[in-house]
């Protein structure tokens, strides 16, 4: 799904010096297509086998997440229940409870975060190139989008959208919510250090790993480096897609102001979060970060970064010349 992903790119992984640590009895690196996107895993193990039969699941993992959610099917689940018009649709557990979570990120950012904007997706043409919708088509684009339209039904195993023109996105959750899923069957088998790289977004296991931020304005130009720790790092801007992200509450695509980058302990965190702060802006969003423990970095072209307060643990520098991205 390259049209709606957030943070393709936009982190970059740094080929830093080899770890202190006694080498892994293995070490393998795949890499497949997936979402629309290349997904890699760099994986340590203790053997050949573990990690190729490790890596394997994992990618079926994600292949699992992909014809379940994917609205770019359309035999998904998720499709069916755009396609319902209103009408209840059976979901499994995993699903409902997925969703839910979903809701619950929508009401702690105070609606920055939406997962129901198919129907201004369409409006703006974000899959189809783009285009500018007549007042009248956005007006009625808006009333069949947010979160309210999710009807859940975790009890009864059913999901409704609360208006026939309303669809659910996922494209600013599934890629974190898939890094997690692949991480915890990665460390269920034994693979304890890893980095898997999912369009950019990054998630860590074990040793920590040398990355960088791209620039707001140039995804392949590395403007801050550190090491990340066992955990997820998401960026959302604009240098690739252009203005593709919407904000909810005009429904209209955010402006192009430049980046954010978001660590947490988990992909779909991140994921989410990179999205929110980037629609919240760089002061809203900062002031947003600082009161939730939130380690988030702004950048602006022409302008310092801005950190947040959790971010100052990160210890961020600029990458010496020396240094190389890939």
């Amino acid at each position: 799904m390259p049209g709606l992903e957030v943070s393709t790119l936009v982190a970059l992984v740094l080929a830093g010096p080899a770890s202190a640590a006694l080498p892994a009895p293995a070490r393998l690196e795949r890499s497949v297509y997936a979402m629309g996107t290349r997904l890699s895993v760099d994986a340590e193990g203790p053997s050949p086998e573990v990690l190729r039969e490790a890596t394997e699941a994992a990618f079926r993992e994600s292949e699992r997440i992909e014809a379940a959610c994917s609205t770019w099917r359309a035999d998904s689940s998720w499709s069916r229940l755009n396609q319902a018009r209103g009408a209840e649709v059976p979901l499994d557990r995993e699903w409902l409870e997925l969703l839910s979570t979903i809701q619950d990120w929508n009401r702690r950012t105070e609606g920055a975060f939406d997962p129901v904007l198919g129907a201004l997706l369409r409006a703006w043409g974000i899959r189809t190139g783009g285009r500018t919708p007549s007042a009248d088509e956005l007006a009625r684009a808006r009333a069949a989008s947010g979160a309210r339209l999710l009807v859940l039904d975790p009890n009864r195993g059913v999901a409704r959208l609360a208006h026939p023109e309303a669809a659910l996105d996922e494209g600013g959750f599934l890629k974190g919510y898939a890094l997690d899923r692949m991480a915890q069957l990665l460390e269920r088998a034994g693979v304890h250090d890893a980095l898997l790289d999912f369009g950019g977004q990054l998630l860590v296991l074990g040793r920590p790993r040398p990355v960088a931020l791209a620039a707001p304005d140039d995804r392949h130009r590395a403007t801050l480096s550190f090491l990340l720790r066992p955990g997820s790092l998401s960026s959302s801007g604009t240098s690739e897609h252009g203005r593709h992200i919407l904000d909810p509450a005009s429904g209209i695509p955010s402006p192009a102001w430049g980046s954010v980058s978001v660590v947490a302990s988990d992909g779909l965190t991140a994921d989410v979060l990179s999205t929110a702060l980037y629609v919240l802006g760089s002061d809203r969003g900062l002031a947003w970060a600082d009161a939730h423990d939130v380690a988030a970095v702004f950048q602006r072209p022409g302008h310092p970064a801005l950190e947040s307060r959790r971010a100052r643990d990160l210890d961020l520098h600029t990458p010496p010349p020396q240094e190389t991205s890939r």
